[in-house]
């Protein structure tokens, strides 16, 4: 083996709990600790978004028969469950309409498994919020140094990298929150390796909730296990059997150690559009079009073809034409392209399933082409229309809206807040929630946030 990376792999696990359990809130620069405030509205406000779905009621339903508790409130909701069981439903609907923080490149979602888990423990356990955004600073550094290390190959392979990565910063997170000694998270890590799952192909179904619920909820568990003695192998990572050799094939152990930016904070979107990441870009180009379809004095039913030209995985990911219901279309460039060409908006009425019952966005979606160009990067796209008299023309979107090129601002992220919990119904106090989130880090009690984001009855 290459000496350079043996000694990469060499102790990897010990060297990643080391760091997960020896950072302190102190040792966090200024604009990463902005950056998890960001992440933090970012995620309560997804978290509303999705508290009413149906797929988050029916995991309600079957999860009130495993409940072992009422400690911890449920987001947009008035139940109540044990820390596990509403973490891994405030997981889900985080997750559910594919709208949560993004990390470029790897795709994973950093939020979606770690916050639900922390504010958990938080309920049960008082905690400062400087601990708790510690803790999320870190669980997002592990989640996301393990995402690094088997990209693009892990993806690419099938697997909902934000799932199987997310299990390990949920550990991270809760043995940071409990401040644990890094022999018990080095363990844990061995359990959280042994449930790591989840699978590109339930994308577009309720199924792909239930891996991002599991993350949370397992990330708790296999602290909680360790806690108690229970063992896991000295290298779940780095072993020859290891989670990194088995679900890649070429991994990247010096990406455990950190590198570039230096906190994986700092690599953190947020989407404007409730749709898969790859999507964004295609999206601007076609509210872009729309704004100038005056222009064109020509009418959309004359459209004869719509080429897609971008990164090759914007064609693996969103090319599903004639979805049926509007999870799926989440990622279906067919539908993105159709609906947004024909509304000039691409908010979560136009991710429903009553827009993908529009017939007009359908043999709209139909004429959609792909071109792939490698050399293109995921927040890149050129969208080209061509009308059956000949007529053409093509947007080109260098940087799409809310990448890091062209982040989000404060004031959009709140306002995605409140649309997303209008969009819901849930009946919470938007203006004192949002406050509360941007001044978590001076609060002593971190949990007294979800008493705002949880109506009362």
């Amino acid at each position: 083996m290459n000496p350079s990376i043996d000694a990469a792999r060499s102790g990897a696990t010990t060297r990643l709990a080391e760091f997960a359990c020896s950072t302190r809130w102190g040792d966090i620069p200024q604009d990463v600790r902005h950056q998890a405030l960001r992440a933090l509205v970012n995620y309560f406000a997804v978290a509303l978004g999705g508290s009413r779905d149906p797929t988050i009621d029916a995991a309600v339903r079957v999860f009130s028969g495993m409940r072992a508790g009422t400690q911890a409130r449920l987001i947009g909701r008035t139940e109540r469950f044990d820390p596990y069981n509403a973490a891994a439903i405030n997981a889900m609907a985080a997750n559910v309409y594919d709208f949560c923080d993004t990390h470029i490149p790897t795709i994973v979602h950093p939020s979606a498994p770690v916050f639900p888990a922390l504010f958990a423990l938080a309920e049960r356990t008082p905690a400062h919020g400087q601990d708790l955004l510690c803790a999320f600073v870190v669980g997002a550094e592990v989640e996301c140094r393990i995402a690094n290390a088997i990209s693009p190959y892990h993806y690419a392979r099938g697997w909902h990298i934000t799932s199987t990565c997310g299990v390990f910063g949920a550990a991270a997170a809760v043995a940071s929150l409990g401040k644990l000694e890094a022999p018990v998270l080095a363990s844990a890590f061995g359990s959280a390796a042994a449930q790591s799952c989840g699978l590109v192909e339930t994308l577009g179904s309720s199924a792909k909730s239930i891996s991002v619920g599991n993350a949370a909820r397992n990330g708790m568990l296999s602290v909680a296990l360790a806690e108690q003695g229970f063992e896991g192998p000295p290298a779940p990572l780095e072993g020859d059997r290891g989670f990194l050799h088995v679900v890649c094939d070429a991994p990247d152990f010096s990406a455990l150690e950190g590198g570039t930016p230096g906190w994986q904070l700092l690599a953190n979107a947020y989407k404007p559009y409730p749709c898969g990441v790859v999507l964004n870009p295609v999206i601007d180009a076609c509210l872009a079009l729309y704004a100038h379809f005056d222009l064109f004095a020509r009418p959309l039913q004359g459209v004869e073809s719509i080429l897609l030209t971008g990164h090759p995985l914007l064609r693996q990911r969103t090319d599903r034409p004639g979805v049926s219901n509007g999870r799926q279309s989440q990622v279906s460039a067919q539908h993105a392209v159709g609906v947004s060409l024909l509304r000039g908006r691409a908010g979560l009425e136009e991710f429903s399933d009553a827009a993908v019952r529009d017939a007009a966005v359908r043999a709209l979606g139909a004429k959609v082409r792909f071109q792939d160009d490698a050399r293109m990067t995921v927040d890149e796209a050129r969208v080209r229309i061509r009308f059956a008299d000949g007529f053409e023309w093509e947007e080109r979107i260098d940087a799409a809206r809310g990448s890091l090129q062209r982040p989000m601002s404060d004031a959009e992220l709140e306002q995605k807040l409140r649309d997303l919990c209008e969009y819901s119904g849930a009946r919470v106090q938007v203006p004192a929630l949002v406050d509360a989130l941007w001044r978590l880090d001076r609060t002593p009690d971190a949990g007294s946030a979800m008493a705002l984001a949880a109506p009362s009855s």
